[in-house]
């Protein structure tokens, strides 16, 4: 979007044209004659958001082409884990799947190591059924190794390290954690969440000034179509302000719903939510009878039901149901694949079954069942989820790229790389703008004093508000305002010295 206003049509040099403010409607582009109340308003707060934009664009924009840049390494990397892992992701289609328990078994037969954390059955013909084990030694905590077998034959195809809950095989999880923390943990994250709480600032004030500079022409051609027939700063301009006009939406859902799993951003969004009743619900894995007929903790190399009966008695839990007594529960109750069965983590609690997909139509249906008895003890739709749990699930998988697959991958794609762009030409435009070698001068500051003070006084309310629930928003605005009120003190006084 476009970052500073053209240069007038006087004497000045494009320089000194545009190294100040504009003192009027006109050269400011304004589009109108400044009559009425919303013509004096707009003419009055677009220097501020002029100034915004500019500076917001200049010292964020780092932190968002990195963003944009792995977005977009992201956005691929779906189908590159296809052709990297395809041997461990895929089999020749056979006549029969072997029993759940028996692929477990055969899993833990190659590695025993670990505790089974969960089993994702093959989710269709010809996919691989996935043992996932935690506590592995040489295995990121926070990660589990997946064993990949063949349901036909019972073979392991090999053994990966698997992140999320979409099952992020390794080079997707490299990816997906440099593109959230740049692979510096926690304090890494902040690098994000700051590009994400000022993305939406910058693509809206963006948005706002060219459409106010195009008023006059009043035709779409020139708002969403860049003018192939100019040349230099003008060219580049509406490069900047035709893309960025068709990817501002975009932008802004990447935002918000960045923000959604940011640290600071994001517990905030959890608060609200929880205090509106709006939290993800999730399904009771309480047993009712407890005691003795619950609570296996999957070490030692076993897990009820992994060898080849089914009533998980050969495991040494004679009471336990066993894993194909289980799945064929939760089929009764509708949840077909793919599905993701974690064994009861207590004395007391039951297996949880839980449909994974997160493609559209989402499949989000969870059921507990009695490991004693193989009988549900809770149900939870995803069609009872309150609204905002469902928006929020709607908007991370969109964001991800998983809610309609390649397609979804490829629009994040044109996205990031639609931002990787308009940073460029916001960069070129600035370097225009200058003499020669040298980026043009900034915005001068004192654009707050042309707003009406009806405007300027909820303006800044509503500022301080957003500021506290992004703080990655509200804090760098503070300290800009500072260093900037700091910076003008220090020339005033400069001036008045030398004046004297």
């Amino acid at each position: 979007m476009s970052a500073e206003p053209l240069a007038p049509a006087t004497g000045d040099s494009p320089d000194d044209a545009a190294g100040r403010e504009p003192h009027s409607p006109t050269e400011a582009e304004s589009g109108g004659s400044g009559s009425g109340s919303g013509g004096s308003v707009w003419v009055g707060l677009r220097p501020l958001v002029l100034r915004l934009h500019f500076y917001a664009g200049v010292l964020v924009a780092p932190f968002l082409l990195v963003a944009a840049a792995t977005g977009l390494l992201y956005a691929g990397s779906f189908q590159a884990e296809k052709l990297v892992y395809a041997h461990e992701l895929r089999v020749p289609v056979g006549d029969r799947e072997l029993p759940i328990s028996q692929q477990v078994a055969a899993a833990r037969k190659a590695h025993s190591e670990g505790e089974i954390s969960a089993v994702r059955p093959s989710p269709w013909d010809g996919a691989t059924t996935r043992v996932l084990l935690s506590g592995v030694k040489g295995v990121d905590p926070d990660h589990t190794l997946a064993v990949f077998v063949d349901p036909y034959t019972g073979k392991v195809r090999g053994a990966l390290e698997q992140y999320g809950s979409t099952g992020a095989l390794p080079l997707r999880t490299w990816i997906d954690e440099f593109h959230r923390d740049l692979h510096l943990g926690q304090t890494g994250r902040l690098y994000s969440e700051l590009a994400a709480s000022w993305l939406w600032v910058i693509a809206l004030g963006g948005v706002v000034l060219w459409l106010s500079r195009r008023r006059k022409k009043r035709t779409l051609r020139s708002l969403a179509l860049p003018d192939h027939a100019a040349t230099g700063r003008k060219r580049t301009m509406s490069f900047h302000g035709a893309v960025g006009l068709w990817v501002a939406l975009g932008l802004l859902f990447l935002s918000a719903t960045g923000l959604t799993w940011s640290t600071y951003a994001g517990a905030n969004v959890e608060d609200l939510r929880t205090a509106l009743g709006q939290t993800t619900p999730t399904v009771s894995a309480a047993v009712g009878s407890g005691g003795e007929h619950a609570g296996h903790h999957m070490g030692s190399g076993s897990m009820p039901g992994m060898d080849m009966g089914d009533t998980g008695e050969a495991a040494g839990h004679p009471s336990d149901v066993g894993l194909d007594t289980v799945l064929k529960a939760a089929r009764a109750k509708d949840l077909d694949n793919p599905v993701e069965i974690t064994p009861p983590a207590e004395p007391g609690s039951a297996y949880v079954v839980s449909q994974i997909q997160r493609s559209w139509p989402e499949k989000q249906d969870s059921v507990a069942i009695d490991p004693a008895t193989g009988e549900v003890t809770d149900i939870q739709r995803f069609a009872d989820y309150p609204v905002l749990a469902k928006l929020s699930r709607w908007g991370i998988d969109l964001h991800t790229g998983n809610l309609f697959g390649l397609v979804n991958q490829i629009a994040l794609a044109a996205l990031a790389l639609a931002l990787v762009l308009l940073i460029v030409w916001g960069y070129r435009m600035w370097w225009q703008r200058g003499r020669a070698s040298a980026f043009g001068r900034p915005i001068p500051r004192g654009a707050w004093r042309r707003v009406p003070l009806y405007v300027l006084f909820p303006l800044a309310a509503t500022t301080a508000v957003i500021g506290y629930y992004l703080p990655l928003l509200g804090i760098p605005l503070a300290a800009f305002l500072a260093v900037d009120i700091a910076v003008g003190e220090i020339a005033r006084r400069r001036g008045a010295a030398a004046a004297a």
